[in-house]
């Protein structure tokens, strides 16, 4: 057994060495597509990519709170001659009124995270979409990677899943125990935003910085990937920097959004799942009413 813990242990350490790390970065960038343009092209290609990001964090920053969400209701019942909370009422009637906003949450980060960057590569960067990570590529050849990454945060979430700050903040919905259906119903907005968050950073941020700056979009990207995570507890932004070091690693090896995707997948529901545990909340019906 102590064996096994040491070999485990060993493997660990030589695949996270930075020496492994900057090996892996080298090689990025010696292989195509990495500083394939030239100057004047890298250029205007550096500034196409993070003013859109610029624009694009901004905008979802700011426009996807239920606050927003409940001004623009207020908005339209005013617009139509209502009273100020006509379509508030109407929603709350229904019993989803905060799933309803988490809707809003999550089409805001496709509009930012997935349309616009869309229409910035179809537009400026004149390269088919699905060749930003769409495709599977060879992210099973890369499995053990995303294997290496997840088990880790796996074993965290089940020791923080004790603390009392961990099971107050998951899940975001605090309806996710009422119902399967309620339960079902966010985790699919909420890995949604995921698949969004992976093809931003992961696949138009990366692959579109690589041919420009070479293994360097992995550092650029990490940036403001970290900087999404201020809101959140400490331990998960902290570890943002490594996760987004990796996952970048890994997603120019694998030219593929879809490992990241399921390794923030595995994270995300499994620490819902583990609050909901420790709470006593899981669903026992389908529907809430």
């Amino acid at each position: 057994m102590n064996k096994q813990i040491m070999k485990a242990g060993s493997f660990f350490s030589n695949r996270l060495h930075p020496k492994q790390i900057l090996l892996a970065l080298d090689d990025i960038d010696a292989t195509s597509p990495s500083y394939t343009l030239s100057r004047p092209e890298a250029l205007r290609r550096v500034f196409t990519v993070l003013a859109c990001v610029s624009v694009c964090l901004l905008m979802i920053h700011y426009l996807k709170y239920s606050s927003v969400f409940l001004a623009m209701l207020k908005a339209l019942s005013e617009f139509i001659d209502e009273p100020a909370n006509y379509f508030y009422l109407a929603l709350r009637q229904t019993g989803f009124v905060e799933l309803i906003s988490y809707a809003w949450w999550t089409a805001w980060h496709i509009v930012g995270y997935v349309l616009i960057p869309a229409l910035v590569i179809k537009r400026y960067i004149k390269l088919p979409v699905a060749d930003f990570g769409w495709r599977w590529n060879a992210t099973t050849a890369h499995w053990r990677g995303y294997a290496l990454l997840l088990s880790p945060i796996l074993v965290f979430v089940f020791i923080a899943s004790s603390s009392r700050d961990f099971v107050a903040h998951y899940p975001f919905y605090r309806l996710a125990g009422r119902s399967w259906f309620d339960l079902l119903a966010w985790e699919i907005l909420y890995l949604t935003q995921f698949i969004c968050l992976e093809f931003f950073f992961r696949g138009f941020f990366l692959q579109a910085l690589r041919p420009a700056v070479g293994a360097n979009a992995v550092w650029i990207m990490c940036v403001p990937y970290l900087m999404i995570h201020f809101p959140k507890l400490w331990p998960e932004a902290g570890g943002a920097i490594l996760f987004g070091l990796f996952l970048g690693i890994l997603a120019l090896r694998s030219v593929s959004i879809w490992g990241g995707f399921f390794v923030h997948a595995g994270v995300a529901v499994g620490m819902d799942l583990a609050s909901l545990l420790k709470q006593g909340r899981m669903p026992e019906v389908f529907w809430p009413f």
